[in-house]
C-alpha cells in the first residue's frame, strides 16, 4: 500500500501540494476567527448533581461569581481628601458600562423608618457633596453605627475596606470583561499612587481576566519558543538551512490546521487548548526527522534521490502512522472524561496530531524531491559516532547484562512506588499561580482581613410557598442557628442573608440604635413585617436573597481558599450539623457556589483522568495486538511505557508535587507519546526477524542500531520542546512541561534498554513463530 501511495504522490505532487495549500488557506481563514473563551471553564458534565444544583441556584438568584473586589488597609480612610477621592472613584467606576452594582464605604445604603407611610426606605449614606473634614467625620459616625457592613466591606481593627463591584451577566462572560477590569485598575492605581497606599484586587471576574490575559500572552510565547528550540536542534542535527526551514514550515502548517480545527468545532481558546499550537509544533517535528533521516540514510547507500524518497515513505510511513495513532489516542481518551474543557482539548489535539502526520507525509517527500541532493556535511550526522558508540554499549548490556538491567529497574521502580505514597491529592483555586504572583498575594490580603473572597452559597428550600415566614418564621430562626454554627469556622466571612437584612431593618425600626442589630422575637417580627418596605417590599435591594414565592432563600458567604482536601473534610463536618437544624424531611438545604463546584471539579478530574489513562493503555495495547498478534509480547512491551510513569509519580511524591488536574494530565499525554518508541522498536524488530530468518540476538542488535539514532533525536526534540512550558507563569503548565519531559527522557532509556532485554529474554521458537507469522496488520504487505 505504502509503495503504491509513494508512486501516486511523486507522480501527482503538484495536485497533492495544491490540495494541502488550499486546505491550509481555508484553515488560516478559520484561525483568524478563533476567539478566547471568557466563560468560566466547565469541568463537570451537565448530568452531574453538583453542576445541576449550581445551575438551579443561579436560575433562582443569578450569578454568584460576578463580583470583583478591590481594597486597601488604611486606618486613616476617613481623612477628608482620601475619603472624598474614594467616593468619587466609587461613583466613576459605578458608571462604567457593564457594571451592575457597586458597594463601598462611601456608597452604602441604610434603612430609615418612615412612620407616616409605615415603611422602610433604603437611602444612601451620603446624599450631599462632601465639603470638609466635618462632613467626613459625620459620615464616619453614621457608618460605624451600621454593623451590617462590618466584616463585609470594612474591618475596624485593621482599617481594611473593600469596594465590591458587580458585573452584568452579559459583560461577565465576554471580552468586555477584560476591558472593564483594565479600566478599573487604571483608575484605582491612580488613586493608589496619589495617596501612597497599596491597592489589592481579587474576586472571580478579576482572577479570570488576569488568567486569560496570561493565557493569551503565553500562547504566543510558547509558539515562539517552540520554533526557536526546534530550529536550533534541527540545525545541530542536519546542518542544513533548507531542512530547518521547510521542517518548520510543515509543522507550522500543522499548527495552523489545529487552530482551524478548533474553530470548525466551534471551540474557543481556553487555558488548556492554548497549549495545542506549541504541542503540535513539538510533537509534529519527529515525523519530519524520521522521514528525512531515512531519506538521507538511503541516499548514502545508493545515491538515488527518487528511490531514497520512495523507500523512506515505504518503510517509515506505516511506522509513523502507528506512532501517531498512539499519540492521538493519548489525547483522544480525554473524551471519556466527559469534562467539556478536556473533551475539547482531547478532540482538537488528537485530530491535529493525525492531520499533521498526513501533512508531513505529503509535503516532506514533495519538498525533498525539489531540493538538491544532500551533501556530505548534511549526512554526516548519520555517522553519529558518539550516539552509535553509546548504542553499542546498550547492545552489549542487552545481550550480556539483562539480569543487571532487571534488578536496577526493579529497585528504581520499587523506590518510586514508595514515593507515590507521599503524593498529596489537593487543589486550590489559584493553585497554578506562583506564591509571589499579585493575584495570589492579593487573595491572601482579603482572606486575612475578610476571611476570603471565593463564593460559598447556601440555598434553603422550605418546600412550600411563604414557608420562610410560616409558623412564626421558624425557618428564619433556624437560619440564625445555622449562621451561628458557621461563625465557629474563621474561614467563612460574615454572611449576607435575609436574617441579616431583618437585623438591619430592626435596627432602623429602633431609630438606628446599633444594639438592636439582631433578629427580633416573634412578636416584634410580626410588628416589623407590617412595615411594607422591610420583608415584602419589591424595592428592597436585598430582595434578591428571597425568591418571589418566599419559599427559598440564600445565605451568601465568602470563603478562604483552603484547598479541596480541607474543604471536603469541612463539608463532612458541617452537613450533619446543618441537618440537625434543618430536618431533611422538611427542608432542602443545598451547599453550592464557585468554591464547592471547584472542589467537585478537582475530584471529578482526578478520578476520570485516571480512568481515561486506563482506557488509553487498553486501546494502545489493542493497536499493538492488531500489529503483532501476540498478547504476551504486547503486555510485556507496555512495561517500558508504564515504568516511566511510575518513576515520574514517585518523583512527584518525593518533591511534594501534588496530584491535581494539570499534573495528572501528564500521564495520559506522556504514555501516548512514549508508546511511539515502543512501536518504532517492535516494528523494526519484527522486520529484522523476518529478514533472512535472523536470530533474536541479531534482530535485537539491528533494531537498536537502526532505530536508536532516530529515537535519541526524537527524544531530544520532545524533551527540549516540552521544556519550554517551564517558562509559564502557571505552576500546572510548568509541572506539565518538566514532568512530561522527564517521563519521555526516561521512556527513551526503557525503550532502547529494557524493551530489547525483555524481547530477548522471552524469545523462543514459539515466540518467534508468534511474531513472524502474518499479523492482523502486516507491515511488509503494506510495503509491497
Amino acid at each position: 500500500m505504502w509503495k503504491y501511495f509513494s508512486g501516486i504522490l511523486l507522480r501527482n505532487k503538484i495536485a497533492f501540494t495544491t490540495v494541502v495549500l488550499l486546505i491550509t488557506a481555508f484553515m488560516g481563514y478559520k484561525t483568524s476567527r478563533v476567539e478566547l473563551s471568557y466563560d468560566f471553564a466547565q469541568i463537570l458534565p451537565d448530568t452531574d448533581s453538583t453542576f445541576i444544583e449550581y445551575q438551579n441556584f443561579k436560575k433562582h438568584f443569578g450569578e454568584d461569581g460576578n463580583v470583583m473586589v478591590m481594597g486597601f488597609a488604611d486606618k486613616n480612610l476617613f481623612q477628608y481628601e482620601k475619603f472624598k477621592d474614594w467616593h468619587e472613584l466609587s461613583l466613576t467606576i459605578k458608571n462604567i458600562q457593564g457594571i451592575k452594582d457597586l458597594m463601598s464605604v462611601p456608597t452604602v445604603y441604610k434603612f430609615v423608618k418612615n412612620d407616616s407611610l409605615e415603611k422602610f426606605e433604603f437611602v444612601p449614606l451620603i446624599k450631599n457633596p462632601i465639603r470638609n473634614q466635618q462632613d467626613v467625620d459625620s459620615i464616619k459616625a453614621d457608618f460605624l453605627a451600621l454593623p451590617f457592613y462590618e466584616g463585609i466591606i470594612y474591618n475596624k481593627e485593621t482599617g481594611a475596606n473593600v469596594m465590591a463591584i458587580t458585573f452584568t451577566k452579559k459583560d461577565l462572560n465576554s471580552k468586555r470583561r477584560l476591558e472593564i477590569v483594565a479600566e478599573i485598575k487604571i483608575l484605582a492605581d491612580a488613586f493608589s499612587k496619589k495617596h501612597n497606599i497599596e491597592m489589592h484586587y481579587s474576586g472571580m471576574p478579576f482572577i479570570r481576566s488576569q488568567v486569560m490575559t496570561k493565557v493569551s500572552h503565553e500562547m504566543t510565547l510558547f509558539l515562539i519558543l517552540a520554533i526557536c528550540v526546534t530550529a536550533l536542534i534541527l540545525w545541530v542535527f542536519f546542518r542544513s538551512g533548507n531542512v530547518v526551514f521547510f521542517s518548520l514550515i510543515i509543522t507550522g502548517v500543522g499548527v495552523l490546521w489545529s487552530m482551524g480545527i478548533m474553530q470548525l468545532f466551534g471551540y474557543k481558546i481556553t487555558i488548556l487548548s492554548g497549549l495545542i499550537p506549541p504541542l503540535i509544533m513539538v510533537i509534529g517535528l519527529p515525523n519530519c526527522i524520521f522521514l528525512i533521516n531515512k531519506y538521507q540514510s538511503e541516499f548514502v547507500l545508493h545515491g538515488n534521490k527518487i528511490k531514497s524518497i520512495t523507500r523512506s515513505i515505504e518503510t517509515i510511513g506505516v511506522t509513523l502512522f502507528l506512532a501517531n495513532i498512539t499519540t492521538a489516542i493519548g489525547f483522544g481518551v480525554l473524551y471519556f472524561t466527559k469534562s467539556l474543557m478536556l473533551v475539547e482539548f482531547g478532540i482538537v489535539a488528537s485530530i491535529s496530531v493525525m492531520a499533521t502526520y498526513f501533512i508531513t507525509l505529503i509535503l516532506v517527500p514533495v519538498i525533498l524531491n525539489v531540493l538538491p541532493t544532500p551533501k556530505a556535511k548534511h549526512t554526516k550526522h548519520q555517522e553519529g559516532k558518539v550516539i552509535n558508540k553509546a548504542l553499542d554499549i546498550v547492545d552489549y548490556l542487552v545481550q550480556n547484562r539483562r539480569p543487571a538491567i532487571y534488578i536496577t529497574t526493579a529497585i528504581l521502580t520499587g523506590i518510586c512506588f514508595w514515593g507515590m505514597t507521599f503524593i498529596d491529592m489537593n487543589g486550590y483555586v489559584v493553585d497554578d499561580l506562583p506564591k509571589k504572583d499579585p493575584i495570589y498575594t492579593d487573595l491572601h490580603f482579603f482572606e486575612d482581613n475578610f476571611n476570603g473572597v471565593l463564593p460559598f452559597e447556601i440555598s434553603v428550600d422550605t418546600k412550600k410557598e411563604n414557608g420562610l415566614f410560616e409558623n412564626n418564621a421558624k425557618a428564619l430562626y433556624k437560619i440564625k442557628a445555622m449562621q451561628k454554627v458557621f461563625e465557629g469556622y474563621p474561614i467563612f466571612s460574615k454572611p449576607l442573608s435575609v436574617v441579616e437584612a431583618i437585623k438591619f431593618s430592626y435596627q432602623a425600626y429602633n431609630d438606628g440604635n446599633p444594639k438592636y442589630y439582631r433578629l427580633p422575637g416573634v412578636t416584634d417580627l410580626k410588628t416589623l413585617s407590617e412595615y411594607s418596605g422591610s420583608l415584602k417590599g419589591q424595592n428592597n435591594k436585598l430582595a434578591k436573597f428571597i425568591d418571589s414565592t418566599k419559599q427559598t432563600t440564600r445565605i451568601s458567604y465568602q470563603v478562604a481558599d483552603i484547598g479541596s482536601k480541607k474543604m471536603k473534610e469541612l463539608m463532612l463536618i458541617l452537613r450533619p450539623k446543618i441537618d440537625s437544624i434543618f430536618s431533611p424531611a422538611e427542608y432542602k438545604v443545598s451547599l453550592t457556589g464557585h468554591s464547592l463546584v471547584f472542589l467537585k471539579n478537582n475530584d471529578y478530574l482526578l478520578s476520570n483522568l485516571l480512568e481515561s489513562l486506563l482506557i488509553e493503555i487498553i486501546l494502545i495495547a489493542i493497536v499493538g495486538i492488531a500489529l503483532f498478534r501476540s498478547v504476551r509480547i504486547i503486555v510485556l512491551s507496555k512495561l517500558p511505557c508504564l515504568i516511566p510513569l511510575v518513576i515520574t509519580a514517585g518523583i512527584m511524591g518525593f518533591l511534594d508535587i501534588r496530584f491535581k488536574p494539570s499534573t495528572i494530565l501528564i500521564f495520559s499525554i506522556a504514555f501516548g507519546i512514549s508508546s511511539d518508541g515502543t512501536i518504532y522498536f517492535l516494528t523494526k524488530y519484527r522486520q529484522e526477524l523476518k529478514k533472512n530468518n535472523a536470530g533474536a540476538a541479531a534482530a535485537i542488535s539491528a533494531a537498536i542500531k537502526d532505530t536508536g539514532l532516530s529515537m535519541v533525536y526524537t527524544s531530544i526534540i520532545l524533551f527540549s520542546g516540552f521544556s519550554i512550558f517551564s517558562a509559564s507563569s502557571f505552576g500546572g503548565t510548568v509541572a506539565l512541561g518538566i514532568l512530561v519531559s522527564l517521563t519521555l527522557l526516561i521512556s527513551m532509556f526503557t525503550n532502547i534498554i529494557l524493551l530489547p532485554a525483555i524481547l530477548l529474554s522471552i524469545h523462543r521458537k514459539s515466540m518467534k513463530k508468534e511474531i513472524v507469522e502474518k499479523p492482523l496488520i502486516d507491515i511488509e504487505d503494506s510495503l509491497e
